[in-house]
């Protein structure tokens, strides 16, 4: 089965991004064979919508799951709507991440963990210098 990881890098030794939309990589991983592919996201640097289109792109990449830190409202329902299993909370390797999620040790995110606009940084924020 194949599922999709926020990942600060391009390999399974790579730590979990704890943001979704904004995260650096997407890494899919096949959990029965561990055979892995990373991709870009293009959208980590977008002025706004970055949630939707990454939640989008993780979609059309025809994965069973997502695992991640925190997700927001927008990119939760897209992905939702999709049929695409949401993991939030996660803390370790894309391998560790991998092995949990195998073992069932993973929560399913019954809703957002974030507000829109979270991951953009301290400071971005409307009304912030």
């Amino acid at each position: 089965m194949k599922i999709a990881i926020s990942s600060t890098g391009q390999k399974p030794e790579s730590d979990i991004d704890p943001r979704f939309g904004r995260c650096k990589y997407f890494l899919v991983v096949d959990t029965d064979t561990r055979e892995f592919e990373a991709f870009l996201n293009e959208n980590a640097e977008a002025m706004g919508g970055a949630g939707i289109k990454a939640a989008q792109f993780v979609a059309d990449l025809n994965v069973k799951a997502i695992l991640t830190g925190n997700i927001g409202p927008n990119a939760f329902e897209t992905l939702n709507a999709a049929g695409i299993e949401i993991l939030t909370g996660v803390e370790a390797t894309v391998n560790d991440a991998v092995e949990d999620y195998k073992e069932g040790k993973l929560k399913r995110a019954q809703a957002f963990t974030v507000e829109s606009h979270s991951g953009m940084g301290q400071g971005r924020q409307r009304g912030r210098q």
